[in-house]
């Protein structure tokens, strides 16, 4: 009898081992990562033909906070990879276009200080009109005065003022 309890748990213990294999050889599947020419990283379920791919292991239990709808297939898991992606691309350009309006306003701020400056020395003024140079009149002055003042205004930071 108590060889007979022995052998009823190994039994048992290889039955679960056994029916736990499809679980372990289905809770991850590869999605394959690979570059284009132009320098863009893609992804997919399958490894594209000709191309170096690089495997990259993705578990396909239910991700946390997730709904009961059930676990992503690998497609939608791409489709969520390609999606974050474009995000990250998005937002890395809204990024670039800010800094570049930065950069403008501080060249803005400081031609404009730059020319405020010379403009309250009580130097003369030469512009270059038809290929003819002038003095500007104290009007002209004043006019530039204010177009400066504005620019400054609207291209400088308040706490960076001299």
């Amino acid at each position: 009898m108590h060889k007979r309890t022995g052998m009823n748990k190994q039994i048992l213990t290889l039955a679960v081992c056994i029916m736990a294999i499809p679980v372990f050889a289905t809770a991850q599947q590869s999605v394959y990562k690979w570059t284009d020419e132009d320098g863009v990283p893609h992804f997919g379920d399958r490894q594209p033909t000709g191309k170096q791919a690089e495997s990259i292991s993705i578990r396909t239990g239910r991700p946390s906070g997730s709904d009961a709808s059930g676990p992503m297939s690998p497609q939608q898991r791409v489709q969520q990879m390609n999606e974050q992606q474009a995000e990250n691309a998005q937002s890395r350009q809204v990024s670039a276009v800010e800094e570049a309006r930065q950069k403008q306003r501080a060249a803005n701020c400081e031609t404009a200080r730059n020319n405020l400056s010379l403009i309250r020395s009580g130097s003369r003024i030469k512009m270059e009109e038809n290929g003819e140079e002038r003095y500007l009149t104290p009007e002209e002055i004043a006019e530039k005065r204010a177009q400066f003042e504005e620019i400054a205004e609207n291209n400088c930071d308040a706490d960076s003022e001299q």
